[in-house]
């Protein structure tokens, strides 16, 4: 566990930004008509409420398949399309795609990711997605993937976008006037990486991100923990997710993150609000720890997680309705969470307490005698 004080003080905050809403018929209560969460404009609405409440991390949720939720849901912009157009919009938040890793070439997952670390100066991360189904798969002209395949190739691809990241040395692009040479191609490398299911060559055709590597977040359900910076973990009550959480730990992850969606008293009460949305379309599970509730109260959650991981993730039913709340009654009430928000200028890694990877090429440094 990074060093941070007890408490939700110490928690590092992350706001999933997908859609309207985690709720199905969060378009109904949006305030927009339906079809404008594919505008741009609703994109950038999102991420500057989130970095200016002091979030330190927006995800955008995707999936290989457009979601059917309804009409407010028809279609969504691809989540690193959005996270791209972002970056030059914001300066503290970090942005963090879901890329399927079994719907995308390794070289090009990795190449996008770089591309949106040098966009955002050094803000970059992937959550790790890995939809397997018959259907999502046979639009990229693939079958299934068992449990056991899946995971492996999990592996292998995050083993691969790892490489391919420290493919370049920092010190790589020399632009030197003089003798009009860009790069030091000695400092330029090849992967040579041999999966079960692909190849890569490399090396990558972006230098190096600035982060070095950007922050993985992988799902717990991945058995990705020793591969991850942060392990997005999704129990239905914070004693699981503790244990969980203890897990993830002794596999070698650096931070755990729990997943809560959220439901907040707002105008009308959280309960009055959820038998709305309810009766519209059923809120189904989703093995996510669920609070409907008062502000107050999920600062007691918050407090309560804060014993076992590192940081939450928050999903709002409502994220026109919801964020406010959060950005008004809950992130101010946190002790010192001033303190906490990112500052301009600081990288993802360096927000959430990561060191940056020295390229796995580079050449150690000289010890004195």
């Amino acid at each position: 566990m990074t060093d941070r004080e007890a408490g939700p003080a110490g928690l590092h905050l992350a706001l999933e930004a997908d859609g309207d809403g985690a709720h199905p018929a969060a378009w109904r209560h949006s305030g927009r008509p339906p079809g404008a969460v594919l505008t741009p404009g609703a994109v950038r609405d999102v991420v500057l409420a989130a970095e200016d409440a002091g979030f330190a991390l927006v995800t955008f949720a995707d999936s290989p398949l457009p979601p059917g939720a309804g009409p407010g849901a028809a279609g969504r912009l691809e989540a690193g399309t959005r996270a791209s157009y972002a970056a030059p919009l914001t300066e503290r938040t970090g942005l963090a795609p879901t890329l399927h890793l079994t719907t995308t070439e390794p070289f090009h997952l990795a190449t996008q990711l770089a591309s949106l670390d040098h966009a955002s100066h050094g803000r970059a991360g992937w959550v790790v997605g890995a939809a397997a189904d018959e259907a999502a798969l046979a639009g990229v002209g693939r079958t299934a993937l068992s449990a056991a395949e899946l995971v492996r190739e999990t592996a292998d691809v995050i083993d691969t976008a790892r490489a391919l990241w420290d493919s370049w040395e920092d010190d790589a692009v020399i632009k030197d006037v003089a003798t009009g040479r860009f790069l030091d191609a000695r400092r330029v490398h090849h992967i040579d990486f041999e999966g079960e299911s692909f190849t890569v060559k490399g090396p990558l055709i972006t230098p190096r991100p600035p982060q070095g590597q950007i922050v993985v977040l992988a799902p717990d359900t991945l058995d990705a923990d020793a591969r991850a910076d942060v392990v997005l973990v999704a129990r239905p009550d914070p004693a699981s997710v503790a244990a969980r959480a203890a897990t993830a730990r002794e596999a070698g992850a650096p931070l755990v993150f729990a997943e809560v969606e959220v439901l907040l008293d707002a105008a009308v009460p959280a309960a009055d609000r959820l038998a709305e949305l309810n009766g519209a379309a059923e809120w189904p599970g989703s093995g996510r720890l669920r609070h409907v509730g008062s502000p107050d109260s999920l600062l007691d959650l918050l407090r309560e997680l804060a014993e076992s991981v590192d940081g939450v993730r928050l999903h709002p039913a409502v994220l026109a309705v919801d964020l406010p709340v959060l950005a008004e009654r809950v992130l101010p009430k946190q002790a010192g969470a001033r303190r906490r928000a990112p500052r301009a200028g600081s990288t993802l890694r360096e927000v959430l307490g990561l060191p940056r990877p020295v390229s796995r090429f580079a050449a150690p440094a000289a010890t004195s005698a």
